[in-house]
């Protein structure tokens, strides 16, 4: 029979639910980042008490819980960098002539907007093991990144 001719609540039409995706590699954290995925662990059992009768957002709630507590116990807290950049720092850097400020923080920390980005991404990488004054070849060219002020973005 057609699937135009089937009701819209079939279950074997519903989207398989599949495990929220672990980022590849080790999972670094600032201390910032461990108390953050803390918080969510207890946000999501707090959510799972109150969904019961619920069975599709139960399941939902369930999948964040796994992802959360197996964040949470596999994270690793980086050693606080020195005047080198690396995991954990808080770097104000020159590209294309503009000058920001990033921090370097863990996948689930990541909030671009906010200028926080994964320690995985492209500038990121870039940017490790540099000093002030010093100088990276990006986006295909030659000292395109200066970084300008590395420091830790905890004490």
């Amino acid at each position: 029979m057609s699937v135009a001719f089937r009701r819209e609540d079939d279950d074997e039409h519903k989207e398989p639910r599949f495990e929220l995706p672990l980022p590849p590699g080790p999972n670094l954290v600032t201390r910032r980042g461990l108390a953050a995925m803390a918080g969510q662990v207890e946000r999501l059992e707090g959510e799972l008490a109150g969904a019961e009768g619920d069975a599709e957002r139960t399941t939902a709630i369930k999948r964040d819980l796994r992802y959360w507590r197996t964040r949470h116990s596999t994270a690793e807290i980086a050693p606080i960098p020195d005047d080198e950049v690396a995991f954990g720092s808080r770097v104000t850097y020159r590209l294309n002539g503009q000058v920001k400020t990033i921090e370097l923080v863990g996948s689930d920390e990541a909030d671009p907007a906010a200028g926080r980005i994964p320690f995985t991404a492209p500038l990121a990488m870039a940017l490790m093991g540099l000093m002030a004054g010093e100088t990276a070849d990006f986006g295909g060219r030659t000292d395109a990144i200066e970084v300008i002020e590395t420091g830790p973005i905890e004490p």
